[in-house]
């Protein structure tokens, strides 16, 4: 069990966890960090690949500039150092889907340096995660073994592909932790655009780097498990490894520096091969590649084009719009989110913000999960939205008749204001008509009418409801309450 940042073991010791995380985000372009081919998700096996990309001989990497673009934007989006000055490096190894028996990666001069994510914890706790460098490099193939029953096959369509490595300090003390800055991370990711954060894709995946000591002791040995491409999974790889590890030590064993595989369906890690280090790779620069020098002009066009980032919007949405943090943490969780409750409100005045917000976060979010869906394909648009707050706003509907014409709205995808009009679902405020209705329900509960002059005044809201009921939800609540006031005194 954890006890704070300590993990206690069987035999009641404490246990520290030191976790680090290199995740390996697709950066989004329509070509590959070195050739022309297509990287477009799903195509038929071995579709997109180039010359360059099956290393053919005498062939000649081009770099893509759209590809060190976003990465430039990306280190700006972590307030990273952005270094003018990067290089590219071979690192060797041979393997079935590498082609060309090298990855070309950035080693000894990354293009982004040091920077850090705030991540927030539970309990409004906060963090600062530190990121010790953000590298391009090249994406492996895939290897295919499940199409012959006695051979391997190759798709190279992800050979060549632009990948950002980001690397983190070893900041994290918990899977918690893990979780919550894998999580902010594919926001900004999302936000700045370099990466749509597909993580079931293998767009976006993490190599997980955990070790454990004992309370004040030095750093243990780490293992690396590869290739984890979920917040759940890496969640649970770290859970398992730090017990895993904890175990092997307090039996008198050692833990081995190896490269490790989670296993989903166990919910266990594996042992692959022994891990290598730096330079078991022979990393040197690539002599077909020259330096990457980045110009002031380059670098202030992407610092431009930088759009609001989800600290910045949250705060943004407390302090101008007046939103509670929970709110205002919900909606710039996800860029999605963010900007389908930004169109709605560009319909809507100011002072509805904090309607709007409520209504997005418990109405709409509720009828999502319920339907499977998720904003992106939610059945009602923004437009439609805020259409629906401004009749609940102006009193053309109650909040109960809102609930029913949302309903409706989700079934047959129609306009609000259609709905109200042909099913004759508009908010009365006729006052004859109401009071008609009161002097009907008082007559009709003679009973409670006696128990509340009598001084048992918590019967109000039971006219209320029997007055709302007999009209359908269709009387104005705030008239109803004022009519009602008279009627009983």
């Amino acid at each position: 069990m954890a006890t704070d940042t300590y993990f206690k073991s069987p035999d009641g010791e404490l246990w520290e966890a030191v976790i680090g995380l290199e995740v390996h985000a697709q950066i989004t372009s329509h070509t590959k960090l070195f050739s022309g081919a297509a990287t477009e998700f799903g195509a038929e096996p071995n579709s997109q690949v180039s010359l360059i990309d099956a290393a053919m001989p005498g062939m000649l990497p081009v770099p893509n500039e759209e590809c060190l673009r976003q990465a430039v934007r990306t280190g700006m989006a972590l307030n990273a150092r952005i270094n003018p000055w990067s290089r590219f490096d071979r690192k060797n190894y041979f393997y079935a889907d590498l082609p060309q028996g090298y990855q070309i990666s950035q080693l000894y001069h990354p293009i982004v340096g040091e920077g850090a994510i705030e991540v927030d914890l539970e309990g409004g706790a906060t963090k600062t995660i530190g990121v010790e460098r953000i590298h391009v490099e090249q994406d492996a193939g895939k290897l295919m073994h499940d199409q012959h029953p006695n051979s391997s096959y190759v798709d190279l369509n992800r050979s060549g592909v632009a990948l950002m490595e980001i690397v983190s300090r070893p900041d994290m003390r918990s899977p918690e932790e893990a979780g919550a800055y894998v999580r902010k991370l594919r926001a900004i990711l999302r936000y700045v655009g370099s990466c749509d954060g597909n993580m079931e894709q293998g767009s976006m995946r993490a190599d997980v780097n955990v070790s454990v000591r004992r309370r004040g002791d030095p750093l243990g040995t780490r293992t690396e498990t590869k290739n984890v491409n979920s917040v759940r999974f890496i969640m649970a790889t770290i859970h398992h490894e730090i017990f895993r590890q904890i175990e092997v030590l307090e039996n008198g064993g050692r833990v081995v520096q190896e490269t490790r595989l989670f296993d989903p369906d166990k919910g266990v890690t594996r042992a692959l091969r022994s891990k290598e280090d730096a330079h078991d790779y022979r990393y040197f620069p690539d002599p077909d590649l020259l330096p990457v020098e980045l110009s002031d002009a380059f670098l202030e066009e992407c610092r431009a084009s930088l759009p609001e980032l989800p600290d910045a919007k949250r705060q943004r949405y407390e302090q101008a719009l007046g939103l509670t943090p929970y709110n205002a943490g919900v909606l710039t969780a996800d860029v999605t989110t963010a900007r389908w409750f930004e169109e709605v409100l560009a319909r809507l005045a100011p002072d509805q913000a904090q309607r709007a917000a409520n209504w997005v976060t418990s109405e709409l979010f509720g009828a999502l999960n319920r339907l499977g869906k998720d904003i992106e394909n939610s059945p009602v648009s923004p437009a439609q939205a805020a259409e629906l707050i401004r009749l609940t706003a102006d009193g053309t509907l109650s909040g109960t008749l809102a609930k029913q014409v949302f309903e409706i709205m989700l079934e047959t995808g129609d306009d609000p204001a259609r709905i109200v009009e042909e099913r004759g679902l508009k908010q009365t405020s006729d006052t004859d008509a109401i009071k008609a209705v009161i002097a009907e329900v008082l007559a009709n509960n003679p009973g409670q009418l006696e128990q509340y002059r009598g001084g048992k005044e918590a019967l109000f809201g039971f006219f209320v409801g029997q007055t709302m009921k007999a009209m359908q939800g269709k009387a104005n609540p705030a008239v109803v309450n004022e009519l009602l006031k008279k009627a009983l005194g």
